[in-house]
């Protein structure tokens, strides 16, 4: 993008870039803060600050940015399809976690790194280093200095499993020409519905496709085969469930569902794998505190016979527990609005429950609801009457367990759509053939 370009910015995204810039200096104050929380990895912390921490591959760059560990996933499937056909690809997020998760999955031909902090200078930084061939960027996250050195530095964008809630849309159309002026740097936008489309397309986007939710073309969650078949022998007769991502205040929701349907099922096991690991002693001291048995298993403690609730506060197992338990509750759906994907239990034959709380995920909860996969509970008393219902006719929850992973099945594809979609701009990057 060049420099006239720069000139022509709306006053407010001109505006955002001046604060930022001037505002880079209170950097080392706010990444110490989260290094206190642990919200920073301290051996590459000078990657927020674009400083690369691996050398640039030679070849034919992809650079993919998300922000988490739902988004980090949904992009596995073009990393894989991009690494298979020889290119390299980096992936940026923003937080631990997923570092962590995709350490582990990455394909060889993939490296990851921390994305800077949204400054001009940072961006610039992290741009001149890695000058990527095509940049890819998932859902919504928009930002602004991002955007505008990707395009300072060259490289063709795209929104990938773009998406905007109906939320954002009210909030976005208060600013229509800061937010037009980014999304129409983008060379093509995939969206994951019809009415995501339609408000990006509305909010300034130009070539909007609707190609499908790439999370529905993301692998199940994997699982260490070994610790699956101790765990299940060591549980072998118990009725078992998982209270999965939640957030404060749905573990007491699970606690008390787990007392009422004790019960009914005296042997009842409950697992909670909260959406933050480290919250996993506080928990057990909540629990604890209600009289209920509980081990963590961050400590290396084991569910055994005496154990009511099993805290599940580790990284990258959730493949195991859903492969050991079959019926889930997925969590942010009762507390911090919005819920989370439910896509993974649902591949793995789990029977889903959540609570109201789903905007984030509204059309897929709305496919496994209809299609019987998945079922709306409101607080812990129905939570409770639907585990019970479940664990009294086996018949009816491998009947539901079996409908979600045929609707999510079902919708798989979308993978394939998108590179179609990229191919022209992958074209463009290929190095022209020798004469």
């Amino acid at each position: 993008m060049s420099s006239k370009a720069f000139m022509s910015l709306p006053l407010s995204l001109g505006a955002y870039r001046i604060a930022t810039g001037l505002a880079s200096p209170l950097s080392g104050a706010l990444l110490s803060l989260r290094l206190n929380k642990a919200k920073e990895d301290p051996l590459r912390i000078e990657e927020r600050r674009g400083v690369a921490g691996l050398p640039r591959p030679a070849g034919s760059l992809v650079w993919l940015h998300g922000a988490s560990v739902g988004e980090a996933l949904s992009l596995m499937p073009l990393v894989e399809r991009l690494t298979q056909a020889g290119r390299r690809a980096l992936i940026t997020t923003g937080t631990v976690s997923s570092a962590r998760l995709l350490s582990q999955r990455l394909p060889p031909g993939a490296m990851h790194q921390f994305a800077p902090l949204d400054t001009p200078g940072f961006m610039s930084r992290f741009f001149a280093h890695w000058r990527p061939d095509l940049a890819l960027i998932a859902e919504s996250e928009i930002w602004p200095n991002m955007i505008l050195e990707a395009g300072r530095a060259g490289a063709p964008m795209a929104m990938v499993n773009a998406r905007m809630s109906a939320r954002s849309y009210a909030r976005w159309r208060r600013a229509p020409a800061f937010i037009g002026a980014l999304l129409a740097r983008f060379d093509l936008c995939l969206a994951q519905s019809a009415g995501d489309g339609e408000r990006l397309a509305a909010l300034g986007a130009g070539q909007v496709r609707v190609v499908g939710n790439l999370k529905f073309d993301a692998s199940a969650p994997p699982a260490n085969q070994r610790e699956l078949a101790e765990l299940s022998g060591q549980v072998s007769g118990r009725q078992i469930w998982i209270a999965a991502s939640t957030h404060a205040g749905e573990e007491r929701i699970a606690a008390d569902a787990h007392r009422r349907v004790a019960a009914t099922f005296p042997d009842l096991l409950t697992l909670i794998a909260p959406r933050h690991a480290d919250r996993g002693e506080a928990i057990r001291a909540e629990l604890s505190a209600m009289g209920l048995r509980c081990a963590l298993r961050s400590r290396g403690e084991r569910p055994e016979r005496d154990v009511e609730i099993y805290i599940c506060d580790t990284m990258g197992e959730l493949g195991l527990f859903y492969r050991l338990a079959g019926v889930v509750m997925v969590g942010k759906s009762f507390v911090g609005q919005g819920g989370q994907n439910p896509i993974e239990p649902a591949k793995l034959a789990c029977a889903v429950l959540h609570g109201p709380q789903v905007a984030n995920f509204t059309e897929v909860y709305g496919l496994l609801d209809g299609a019987g996969g998945a079922a709306l509970v409101r607080d812990a008393d129905e939570l409770a009457a639907m585990l019970t219902m479940l664990f009294a006719d086996p018949t009816r929850l491998r009947a539901m367990a079996r409908a979600a992973a045929k609707a999510v099945e079902a919708e798989a594809g979308a993978a394939d759509r998108v590179m179609q979609a990229l191919a022209p701009l992958l074209a463009a990057t290929d190095p022209p053939a020798a004469a």
